[in-house]
């Protein structure tokens, strides 16, 4: 997996303030993407060891919420972002929440077969991006079609935060 940069604290991409790992490689191509530049898989910077620790150092100050994944898309490296996020999981347990964007849709994610990332994610911006529906007002997503799914016990529910400018 190859990644562009970390950002944080970053307060646009979840809620409170957050560290976000930008990863290379996305399918989609949507139009109108204001990230054109994650989509290729062979730019960004390895995500190595030495990465590694600098998003657990960055994750371990304590203002920092949690993490969130970006890109790119993560999905589109399910592997590696699955064996991180059980790292993550492993090192700060609940202490940090953790949220995806992707341009899968939730259906997608389960035919797929990628479920399994679910236990590790609190909520997930699903869709891909639509310039026909842009829309600024939105919190955390950039179209109407893009659904904000939150963890409710072993289940993903739509978000309240749907209904918030």
């Amino acid at each position: 997996m190859k990644v562009h940069k970390i950002t944080y604290p970053d307060v646009n991409n979840g809620l409170g303030c957050r560290a976000t790992l930008w990863v290379a490689g996305c399918s989609h191509h949507c139009k109108g993407c204001h990230n054109k530049g994650t989509w290729s898989f062979n730019s960004g910077k390895p995500f190595d060891d030495e990465y590694k620790q600098k998003l657990f150092d960055v994750l371990s100050l304590p203002y920092i919420k949690g993490l969130t994944l970006s890109g790119g898309d993560p999905l589109d490296s399910y592997e590696d972002i699955l064996k991180l996020l059980e790292e993550v999981n492993e090192k700060f347990g609940d202490t940090k929440d953790v949220w995806l964007y992707t341009g899968y849709t939730m259906e997608e994610i389960f035919s797929n077969g990628w479920k399994e990332i679910l236990w590790y994610v609190d909520y997930i911006v699903d869709g891909r991006y639509d310039y026909t529906k842009k829309d600024l007002s939105l919190a955390f997503r950039g179209s109407s079609n893009q659904i904000i799914y939150e963890k409710c016990g072993p289940h993903f529910i739509k978000s309240e935060l749907n209904n918030t400018l």
